[in-house]
């Protein structure tokens, strides 16, 4: 172990020996035992239906024989984002646009673009955790700020507690429009503040949309992309592995918005990065523009799927005296409250020990007391009502 320590980068410096959930769940799928997926959200793997002769016919393109390298990616790839954003009123660009493969690899340039080892980053909390690792990897240290719940009105940032985490050493706060795995966007007058924030302390502004158009409600005063509505160094992401179900075709963008002057000079220096590494694919450059304009036969059924599985999991949650849906507004996620006593990572176990079902526990999402479990939306409704099943008749107490 000294040995590997002294080779070795502290970027990997985490915890990795199994634990006992890493254990039983490879021990039952070493031995065949069907496990009930409530956390799968790989949309190619849930039965959606893909038009499979258009995917490939846009991927199939005699532009795609030739490579003309461009670090900021295919003009025409460029030009199909900017027809993106038009039906939302959003007039881009094209040399705003950069394309990266896929939204981590986005981060990765973005961290190495805006901060020096030992540099800070705001996250929400709730959050996704890939983006400490993705952090830690630059060697940079997270810090979370607190979104907060409030039953009549959901889910909204704690924007004086995010001002009070601000540091010299701050050089990003990270919005993620909708929340993962809260399903929360930002609302207008938050964003006026932060992005005050970001221009008083010389901070950039990283807004993550990739489930931005999984919209479950209207709600007032709710930003669907920040697309031009930033006075700060901004840079918006997306992509393809969500906005087509397509994970596999390892696209997507960033827009730089923003401070026009400070905008241009974080192109330069982007393109620049972006050379040394032309990661992006040429055939799905070329085919993006008949991708993005066939993703709504995707995105029907991904919504429709979404709506039918969250009506359900709220019908059953209604019917008990401990269990509830927690408010969404969008995105592939649910989110149930138990109350019970239990502590997470007991529930993961048991219901996976008993029920041979998985579960995300709300500590895997940062969540700030125990109690809650993340489900994904995405499985196909026999299963996800087959599995939402087992958990309330473990957990659940009837009104009755």
């Amino acid at each position: 172990m000294q040995v590997a320590r002294r080779m070795f980068s502290e970027r990997f410096n985490w915890e990795d020996s199994p634990t006992l959930f890493g254990k039983l769940l490879a021990e039952k799928r070493a031995s065949g035992k069907p496990i009930m997926d409530l956390t799968e959200s790989n949309p190619t793997r849930v039965g959606f239906h893909f038009e499979a002769d258009a995917i490939l016919s846009a991927l199939s393109r005699p532009e795609s024989l030739r490579y003309d390298s461009d670090p900021r990616g295919t003009p025409c790839a460029r030009q199909a984002v900017t027809e993106y954003y038009k039906p939302l009123g959003q007039r881009i660009d094209p040399d705003a646009v950069l394309l990266t493969a896929g939204t981590s690899e986005a981060y990765g340039f973005l961290f190495k673009l805006l901060s020096n080892p030992g540099d800070e980053i705001l996250v929400p909390a709730p959050g996704y955790p890939l983006l400490s690792y993705l952090a830690r990897f630059e060697g940079l240290y997270c810090h979370s700020y607190p979104l907060r719940y409030a039953d009549d009105s959901g889910w909204s940032i704690d924007v004086e507690v995010l001002s009070a985490l601000i540091t010299p050493q701050s050089r990003a706060i990270i919005i993620v429009n909708p929340n993962n795995p809260t399903g929360s966007y930002i609302k207008t007058d938050e964003l006026a503040q932060i992005d005050s924030l970001c221009r008083r302390h010389n901070m950039a502004l990283i807004v993550d949309e990739v489930f931005s158009d999984f919209e479950a409600v209207s709600v007032p005063g709710r930003e669907k992309t920040v697309v031009t509505k930033t006075n700060a160094l901004t840079f918006v992401l997306n992509g393809i592995s969500k906005t087509l179900g397509l994970p596999q075709m390892k696209l997507a963008w960033i827009i730089v918005g923003g401070d026009p002057h400070l905008a241009n000079l974080a192109i330069d220096r982007l393109e620049a990065l972006l050379d040394f590494y032309l990661s992006v694919s040429t055939p799905v450059q070329h085919g993006l523009k008949r991708l993005l304009a066939g993703r709504f036969a995707i995105q029907q059924q991904i919504n429709a799927r979404i709506i039918e599985n969250s009506r359900f999991l709220k019908n059953q949650t209604d019917q008990t005296r401990n269990c509830r849906m927690l408010i969404r507004e969008g995105g592939w996620y649910g989110i149930m409250e138990i109350r019970d006593g239990v502590l997470d990572d007991a529930r993961a176990l048991l219901m996976l020990e008993k029920e041979d079902t998985l579960i995300h526990p709300g500590f895997f999402y940062d969540f700030s007391r125990d109690g809650m479990v993340v489900l994904s939306l995405l499985p196909e409704p026999a299963n996800f009502s087959q599995g939402v099943g087992r958990l309330l008749n473990r957990f659940a107490m009837s009104k009755g």
